[in-house]
């Protein structure tokens, strides 16, 4: 008991702390009570040129539990002592500003014309300037305490520097010195505006631009930097992490802004770099209007909904409120990941979830009766390039025969768009896959020919990072397992852009494109596969070999978004380019049936390089 007693009678600074903390509210009414009292003294003084015999001190007292008393009330019903706002922020400040005018008006009245001058009016008015600047000051005060309590401490936490002095920059050292568990201590900015050079953030100084990360490294003792720029592009990231690799700094980023749920940026979403960052970040502008007009409110059907573009199709039609959101693959656990992603359930016992295949023409013909589609969105295909060259047959049932099914009844049902998802390997094929997606193309166009009132188009982009069997994901794995990364060619180069990304244009490119074209996406600078493997590698805490096997049967060295003999025009978006598809008649691909081998893949090349045009015919009736 007497220890317990001791205890009570001399708390520890921590409880004392929380003493204070859990009483803020009657502790900010006394100091401002206090501050009223010396205002008013003060200015008194003041007003008698500090000759204090002059001063009748009785009235001088009686007027101070009076201005204590208005104040109080005054701050009270404005909210001031009820935690409305932030403490210590400029709302708070600008609320105390407004309580202070009219308690300090109303104090005057009394004085002049209830107890006839207790002190002179213009000592009042002298007495709430006061007043509110040791208010002000306290306030500023407590939140500095308030502040360094909050610090993470300089033993445990990661010194970083931050670059970016703009909101990014703001929010991230605001997080980062708000949060004493924060595993990150800024010590400096880098900005590249000159005008942000002599910068701080709350005490974190711009201390130079991206060429001088080295030098500034050196003198905080920073051990990584943050990119603190959401809308930062690939290149820039690029550009800023080769600066850091030299500095010797890891790397670290805040997410793009689409991946930034909230308006407010946290600790835990600072994140080290990925291929994702250097690669696939690219600015897309996209014109919500122009979508809307065509998704919301009407039927889609979206084939491969469970493939990596079908399900983040899926995912972002869905925002833009179709009236119904049909999902169609074969892969019945795909489609359960889809409804989970996006319901946050995955019951299956949705009618818009579609378990079907492409090949099977009666199944595609009732679901198509049944749903009554009125955009169409082919993402499903057969996409693995060495597998294709073994099984070429595979191939043209799904990617050409499946097509050219869908698109028959998507005439017959009077469907308004339709929207065929491409690849760059259809631009000049030579491969099994790029053969049956450039027949695809082609058997688009041709019904775009023959329906006139509505928009038959495809969309043709490079690699997708991440998706499934990409070789981003097999170098990760490849990674972990201890190497070696195997690569094809040391020379060998791709497109990259993300999942979220090429979604959105394609979604964008069904809104801009006309019938019959193919629109291309823009996918920034080809990327050397080599110099991703060498970057995964040497991020991995074992050494990590890179092995080269050579390019594969009907493997291009460097692949292309647009043939040499098709000419490219701008479009409505600065991403999109549009080329013309010379269509083929449905009835040629009949060659391709009941053929195998080498013989279906030399006719299928030969589809490719020539074929007849098709005439604009009437719709199907």
């Amino acid at each position: 008991m007497a220890r317990d007693h001791a205890a009570y009678e001399a708390p520890d600074a921590a409880s004392r702390w929380r003493l204070l903390i859990r009483h803020r509210f009657g502790f900010q009414a006394g100091v401002d009570a206090l501050s009223w009292s010396v205002a008013i003294v003060l200015a008194t003084l003041l007003r008698y040129d500090l000759a204090y015999e002059d001063i009748n001190w009785a009235r001088l007292v009686l007027l101070i539990p009076i201005a204590v008393v208005i104040h109080v009330v005054v701050g009270t019903a404005g909210g001031l002592y009820l935690g409305r706002w932030r403490f210590g922020s400029f709302e708070e400040v600008a609320a105390l500003t407004r309580c202070v005018v009219v308690a300090t008006v109303s104090i005057a009245f009394v004085n002049r014309f209830l107890f006839d001058y207790l002190i002179p009016v213009s000592a009042t008015i002298l007495a709430g300037c006061l007043a509110l600047l040791f208010m002000a000051g306290a306030r500023y005060t407590w939140r500095l305490v308030l502040e360094r309590r909050m610090r993470p401490s300089e033993d445990t936490a990661l010194r970083v520097l931050v670059f970016g002095a703009g909101e990014g920059g703001l929010q991230v050292i605001n997080a980062m010195l708000r949060n004493p568990s924060s595993p990150y201590l800024p010590v400096a900015l880098l900005d590249d505006h000159p005008y942000k050079q002599h910068l701080r953030i709350n005490g974190v100084p711009v201390s130079g631009d991206r060429s001088r990360m080295a030098d500034v490294a050196q003198t905080f003792d920073a051990s990584a930097i943050v990119i603190a720029i959401p809308s930062a592009g690939a290149g820039l990231i690029a550009e800023l992490s080769a600066l850091a690799v030299d500095a010797g700094l890891d790397v670290m980023v805040l997410p793009p802004v689409r991946e930034l749920f909230g308006g407010d940026v946290g600790v835990q979403d600072i994140r080290p770099i990925s291929e994702s960052d250097l690669l696939g970040r690219h600015e897309v502008d996209t014109d919500v209007s122009s979508i809307s007009s065509y998704v919301t409110g009407r039927r889609v059907l979206v084939t491969g909904a469970g493939g990596s573009i079908g399900s983040e199709l899926c995912a972002q039609l869905y925002l833009f409120a179709p009236d119904q959101l049909v999902m169609l693959d074969r892969d019945e656990s795909a489609l359960h990941a889809v409804q989970l992603a996006i319901e946050g359930r995955a019951l299956l016992d949705s009618p818009n979830l579609v378990v079907a295949d492409l090949r099977d023409r009666e199944r595609m013909a009732a679901i198509f009766a049944e749903h009554r589609p009125e955009v169409v969105f082919h993402a499903a295909a057969l996409k693995h390039l060495s597998l294709l060259e073994r099984h070429p047959s595979e191939a043209v049932k799904t990617n050409v025969i499946g097509t050219q099914i869908l698109l028959e009844l998507a005439l017959e049902h009077g469907v308004d768009r339709f929207v065929n998802v491409s690849t760059d390997k259809a631009a000049d094929p030579q491969s099994v896959l790029g053969y049956t997606k450039r027949i695809a193309e082609r058997l688009t166009a041709a019904a775009a020919a023959r329906r006139t009132g509505g928009t038959f188009l495809s969309v043709r982009f490079g690699n997708v990072l991440h998706s499934r069997g990409s070789a981003m994901g097999v170098f990760e794995a490849q990674v972990r397992a201890g190497g070696p990364i195997t690569v094809t060619d040391p020379d060998v180069t791709r497109y990259f852009m993300t999942v979220e990304e090429a979604v959105q244009l394609i979604i964008q490119a069904g809104a801009i494109g006309r019938g019959g074209e193919a629109l291309v996406l823009d996918m920034g600078e080809p990327v050397r596969i080599a110099d991703i493997a060498a970057r995964m590698a040497a991020r991995s805490d074992r050494h990590i070999e890179v092995v080269f096997t050579g390019l594969r049967p009907g493997e291009k060295l460097h692949e292309v978004l647009i043939g040499a003999h098709e000419r490219p025009s701008a479009s409505a978006h600065p991403l999109i380019s549009q080329v013309e598809v010379e269509p083929i008649a449905p009835a040629v691909i009949d060659v391709l049936r009941g053929t195998e081998g080498a013989e279906l893949v030399d006719r299928l090349a030969e589809l490719c390089r020539t074929g007849e045009e098709v005439a604009p015919q009437p719709e199907p009736t």
